[in-house]
């Protein structure tokens, strides 16, 4: 039976949910396209919604938490150290204007597209989900969040009330994202890099690439064969080192072949630019 909830705390939220097992909805942004585009997202669901929008509680964006509500402009204008810069890049070319000002992070995780923009960034930064329920709250590594195309380790009864992250190195972040424009457009490929320099060398490197694998991943390997090269050199590497982690796809907007080259371009365009 179709229901809407639209609670007035946290605790009331998760009562609910433990009774119910309603879904959450905060900005809603992919909600029109997920109900009238059944041939592309799968079977119509049920109006069943736990309006989270009102909840205090899940607002706030800092260097170490990002409230649920977040929405990309808030994260996008935010003071924020610089290794939250690729975050922030991502932040201002998801979809348009009203989008950015409506969508939340953390939706678009639990989303769980590949070519979900958010994860690349927050790979970086070695984000944590915090999932609460009526039965209390645990926290998973991002990296463990999303399983697979649209699925997360969610439970139904638990909402995901926020994303914590560590004190980050002091080296700034870039994203890259390759589309047919800048906005309003879903990547072909996409990838976050962080680079700390001693000198000449790189000292401290993370990379992490979007649209090119059901899920979002950091590239281990790259990273361990990048750190002490100079940049001539880590632009050998990255054109060249076998990337694992990759199993493009090929459909409307690129080939496999296609995606496997351009991710090679906007890694080391994230990590040397």
């Amino acid at each position: 039976m179709d229901a809407y909830f639209r609670p007035t705390s946290l605790p009331d939220a998760l009562d609910l949910m433990a009774q119910h097992r309603p879904q959450p909805l905060a900005g809603g942004t992919d909600l029109y396209p997920w109900m009238t585009g059944a041939e592309v997202w799968g079977p119509r669901p049920a109006l069943n919604w736990l309006d989270i929008s009102g909840l205090a509680a899940l607002r706030g964006v800092s260097a170490t938490r990002i409230g649920a509500l977040a929405t990309w402009t808030e994260v996008a204008d935010a003071a924020l150290p610089p290794a939250f810069r690729a975050l922030q890049q991502a932040a201002r070319q998801v979809g348009g204007r009203q989008v950015q000002n409506r969508g939340t992070v953390l939706g678009n995780l639990c989303n769980a597209s590949p070519a979900a923009d958010g994860v690349p960034p927050l790979l970086l930064l070695d984000a944590e989900v915090e999932l609460a329920s009526a039965a209390g709250t645990r926290r998973i590594p991002l990296s463990q969040f999303i399983l697979h195309n649209r699925r997360t380790a969610r439970a139904p009864e638990e909402i995901a009330v926020a994303l914590h992250m560590p004190a980050q190195p002091d080296a700034q972040s870039r994203f890259e994202k390759l589309g047919a424009r800048k906005q309003l457009v879903i990547s072909i490929a996409m990838a976050a890099g962080l680079a700390r320099w001693d000198g000449a060398r790189i000292a401290q490197v993370r990379v992490a690439i979007g649209a090119c694998s059901p899920v979002a991943r950091r590239l281990l390997g790259l990273e361990a064969a990048l750190l002490g090269a100079t940049h001539e050199e880590a632009a050998r590497i990255i054109a060249r080192v076998p990337l694992p982690e990759l199993s493009p796809i090929a459909d409307v907007r690129g080939s496999a072949e296609y995606r496997a080259a351009a991710a090679r371009e906007v890694i080391a365009r994230a990590v040397l630019a």
